[in-house]
């Protein structure tokens, strides 16, 4: 029988880590969401990152158009769909809780905070911040790279370093195509990768809490 270690999705070697690294995420989204309140313009920060980034041609706008789509209804569904089937397949029907439970309570988390910062890009009907395809993206990847790590028997270090590189890699992957696209601010997809690094490990804890409860 596989011992809790090795099932938990909250791994015990960087929980100590993810813990403060959470905590710090989610006051940087709210400090951000104070700062850009009510706010239909770029930051400094802002525009000389756009400066950079927007607009970019081709083949780059098609890689662009194409993470995009990935955090479209349509091709966020396929990659959950797909993260669940092979949790399940692995035999990590835990993981594959935290999939659906870590994704979704994200761009909820997301979605809701859309209407209370009240942010705006192109017009008073498009809510920015913080950037829901930033946050699905790196939610996505955490909820594969937290269980690997129990899976791989990494150490404190390592364990988090992987956790970090695989939330950092996509959301910088998606933050550029948002900026590049100029459906975002910077900001707006500095706020979706924090809100994604706040929400997933309370949930990957809630999950393991729950599943090892005497009656779960």
């Amino acid at each position: 029988m596989t011992g809790r270690p090795a099932r938990a999705v909250l791994p015990p070697s960087p929980r100590a880590w993810l813990g403060p690294i959470a905590a710090l995420a989610a006051l940087v989204v709210v400090v951000l969401g104070a700062l850009y309140a009510d706010d239909g313009e770029p930051g400094r920060l802002d525009a000389a990152v756009v400066a950079v980034v927007d607009g970019v041609g081709p083949p780059w706008r098609n890689v662009a158009l194409t993470l995009d789509f990935l955090g479209e209804p349509g091709g966020a569904a396929m990659l959950v769909v797909a993260t669940v089937a092979g949790c399940l397949l692995l035999r990590c029907p835990r993981a594959a809780v935290l999939a659906v439970a870590g994704v979704g309570l994200t761009v909820g988390t997301a979605t809701l905070l859309k209407h209370l910062v009240g942010r705006t890009i192109h017009g008073d009907d498009n809510l920015s911040y913080p950037s829901g395809h930033t946050a699905f993206l790196t939610a996505l990847a955490l909820v594969v790279a937290l269980p690997a790590t129990g899976r791989l028997g990494l150490g404190r270090t390592a364990g988090t370093a992987l956790v970090l590189a695989a939330a950092l890699v996509a959301g910088a992957a998606m933050g550029w195509a948002q900026v590049a696209l100029g459906a975002h601010y910077p900001t707006d997809a500095l706020g979706g990768w924090c809100t994604a690094l706040a929400v997933v490990p309370a949930t990957a804890w809630l999950v393991d809490r729950t599943a090892d409860r005497p009656d779960g």
